[in-house]
């Protein structure tokens, strides 16, 4: 039965090349994922443009850099002390010299315009140096300058940052106040359930791990899908949860291929016939093995989009169009009431 309301499909891409994974592989284990990453953006905006696909990107800042002789001339002076200094981007730039065989592997310019000159896709931020908010030693003020210099070469490419998604989904409330200071509307939350809260110290909650694993392919927290907010906070960027993470096809789990399929196809229809929202996200690097497979995967994601946009009306929007949406909703309701008022007493 179909809902008065429309339901929204929302996708959005972490970013981030090598930075992203620089303190979990070394380069040997990771690069072909990374190189791949190149060829994977651009097949996806193929995708997206086919299927009328309105997408989020966020984008590490370093990747905007041409080089690292350009990456060193704006390393600022105000960097993250993590007490764990391996997770700093910084530390890893000092401690190897990036050759010109792998700047590849860091930089890529070309592909963040290619998807900011691509309809309906969205340049939003993965902070500079992809920024970790619950690790310990660093502090607010760090992250208001790596957000900072994230914005400033944004700007320089002529376009205003909206939107963030925090690297590994670190969220703090305190840096979503600094978020919303500085200019920006959205973020991309975690999902509801209990299981996928983050902490800094998630990688040892097996647990957690476990039971998130089990629920890519069997319904056991929900379709996970949920209302759009009706109104912005005064204090915080609009919150846009996941749903659920895109993983890369498994050999080790292939057999189970077909029902994780039937899971997100599930809870995609769910979404459409409540009319409520469903984010999928992903990282570009996850496909950049074994890229045929998964793009076909999410192919069928996509097929499967059109079928319930015809049925059911299910949209398309990034982060930022739903937040303007939002707010033009909010300004036409504080409009209506104003002529309304004005009618009443002439």
């Amino acid at each position: 039965m179909q809902n008065d309301k429309q339901g929204t499909f929302i996708i959005s891409l972490d970013f981030e090349l090598f930075w992203g994974v620089h303190d979990v592989y070394k380069k040997e284990q990771y690069e072909q994922n990374v190189r791949g990453a190149h060829n994977v953006v651009l097949s996806l905006l193929e995708m997206f443009t086919h299927y009328r696909i309105h997408a989020t990107w966020a984008v590490v800042g370093m990747i905007y850099c041409q080089n690292p002789e350009e990456l060193t001339r704006i390393v600022p002076d105000l960097k993250p002390t993590y007490k764990n200094e391996k997770l700093s981007s910084y530390t890893y730039f000092q401690d190897h010299l990036i050759g010109e065989k792998d700047q590849d592997l860091f930089f890529a310019p070309y592909l963040i315009e290619r998807i900011a000159s691509t309809p309906n896709q969205e340049i939003a931020t993965h902070t500079f140096s992809h920024y970790y908010c619950l690790e310990d030693g660093q502090t607010v003020e760090q992250f208001s300058s790596d957000l900072q210099l994230a914005q400033k070469k944004s700007r320089q490419s002529g376009r205003e940052l909206k939107s963030i998604v925090f690297p590994r989904n670190q969220i703090k409330e305190e840096y979503l106040k600094e978020c919303k200071r500085l200019g920006l509307i959205a973020y991309r939350g975690n999902e509801e359930s209990w299981v996928y809260r983050i902490q800094s110290t998630e990688k040892k909650r097996y647990l957690k791990r476990a039971l998130r694993l089990l629920d890519r392919y069997i319904n056991i927290f929900g379709h996970q899908t949920f209302e759009l907010p009706q109104r912005f906070s005064d204090a915080l960027p609009l919150n846009i949860p996941s749903s659920r993470y895109l993983a890369r096809c498994s050999e080790r789990l292939k057999s189970l291929e077909g029902l994780r399929m039937k899971r997100i196809l599930s809870d995609m229809t769910s979404a459409a016939q409540q009319g409520k929202a469903y984010h999928l996200w992903w990282h570009p690097h996850d496909f950049g093995r074994n890229t045929s497979e998964n793009l076909a995967f999410l192919e069928k994601i996509l097929e499967h989009f059109l079928q319930l946009q015809k049925t059911y009306g299910f949209r398309t929007r990034n982060m930022n169009e739903l937040a303007s949406d939002i707010t033009h909703e909010k300004e036409d309701r504080n409009d209506y009431k104003v002529e309304e008022t004005v009618f009443y007493y002439k």
